[in-house]
């Protein structure tokens, strides 16, 4: 059988889930890099991949697969992934479901939005940050981040329980990006740094393997976007 294909580039948060997924089940594929910055998701090829031209997506033998939390979904059923990923129990299925469908216009949209305005559209575009976005993301994260601690987080180790699932992969990943625009959403949040603590003791080594691209840009630019004035 041939190996899967998964077509991603680690900058996006959706990649580096279903990457480090894989990783950490064991999943035999074969990594095809999309470099969005170059435009490669926009060809007439990768098109045949994802009619979106989004990153992931994956292709098990011919079934072409797009959209992050179907793809892990998909490969939770798979034979030998661990249950707790994504539970069979109908009752802890239904939480892990309740994240996923918070999280689209919570920790997704404002974690992303958030370092969109601050560091990546400065820096792709060479425009002075808009302010009042920043601002008013970061009002919006910071709520969410409220929420992750006092209801998502309350009196259990997870996000859908006492076991690690996709839910909690899902939203570290998102929760890495706000780092690269220099904001520290583990300061002054003891319970989300106990949590983040957990995921990624449980995803290594690849947890870390699969931000090495997110630590670069940490390092290099220290949340300071080229060409801003910031």
């Amino acid at each position: 059988m041939l190996k899967m294909k998964l077509y991603v580039d680690l900058m996006s948060q959706p990649s580096r889930a279903v990457y480090i997924f894989m990783k950490n089940n064991n999943f035999p594929f074969e990594t095809k890099r999309i470099d969005l910055a170059k435009g490669e998701h926009r060809t007439e090829e990768y098109a045949q991949i994802n009619p979106f031209q989004l990153v992931p997506a994956i292709d098990d033998n011919g079934f072409k697969l797009t959209e992050s939390v179907a793809i892990l979904r998909y490969l939770s059923r798979k034979p030998n992934v661990p249950d707790h990923w994504y539970p069979k129990e109908l009752q802890a299925q239904a939480k892990v479901d309740e994240y996923l469908e918070w999280q689209h216009l919570n920790t997704r949209l404002n974690c992303a939005m958030f370092f969109q305005h601050k560091f990546l559209r400065p820096k792709m575009f060479g425009v002075e940050v808009n302010q009042k976005k920043v601002d008013e993301f970061q009002s919006r994260m910071e709520t969410t981040l409220e929420q992750f601690e006092t209801i998502w987080l309350k009196d259990k180790p997870f996000l859908a329980g006492s076991e690690i699932t996709i839910a909690d992969l899902l939203a570290a990943c998102e929760l890495e990006q706000p780092s690269m625009a220099g904001y520290d959403i583990l300061e002054g949040r003891p319970i989300l740094a106990a949590w983040y603590k957990r995921v990624k003791d449980a995803l290594q080594p690849h947890y870390d393997e699969g931000h090495k691209v997110v630590d670069i840009v940490r390092k290099k630019f220290g949340g300071r976007a080229p060409g801003s004035k910031l």
